[in-house]
């Protein structure tokens, strides 16, 4: 009998304000900038740490408003959901998770951020519908 796969699941947040800019973090474990998200606890539900992940890294109160996308990384076993949020309150600020905290434009997000999760980021500004793709942590794969 073979061992049962073991995933992690992680929320994120494309996190948009009045001026079209998008909230992103640079991760104070790596240095790569990306949205602000996290790994789901066991006992909170999917909204809620999508809520406390975000106002970790970066001061920011936010609503989750729809689903833009799961993503799976087929290497490390996570699955993502991200969702495309609004601040509600709070003011950015670095955290013990990120060094620094921005709103970026869509030609930042294209030269700033690997393309795992550029993408995020424009599936949930364009897209209806959630997008379903799988990656290699660096790749897309679909």
């Amino acid at each position: 009998m073979s061992e049962r796969p073991k995933h992690s699941v992680s929320v994120a947040a494309v996190v948009v304000n009045d001026e079209g800019r998008v909230l992103v973090i640079k991760r104070r474990d790596n240095g790569s900038w990306e949205i602000p998200g996290g790994i789901l606890e066991l006992d909170e539900s999917i909204h809620d740490g999508v809520r406390r992940e975000v106002l970790e890294e970066t001061g920011v109160e936010i609503a989750p408003e729809r689903l833009t996308g799961v993503y799976k990384n087929l290497k490390a076993g996570v699955v993502a959901l991200v969702f495309r949020a609004r601040v509600t309150g709070g003011s950015i600020r670095p955290t013990d998770e990120s060094e620094d905290v921005a709103w970026w434009s869509d030609a930042q997000v294209v030269t700033g951020m690997r393309d795992v999760f550029s993408t995020r980021v424009f599936d949930a500004l364009n897209g209806r519908r959630p997008t379903v793709r799988i990656h290699d942590g660096s790749h897309f794969l679909d």
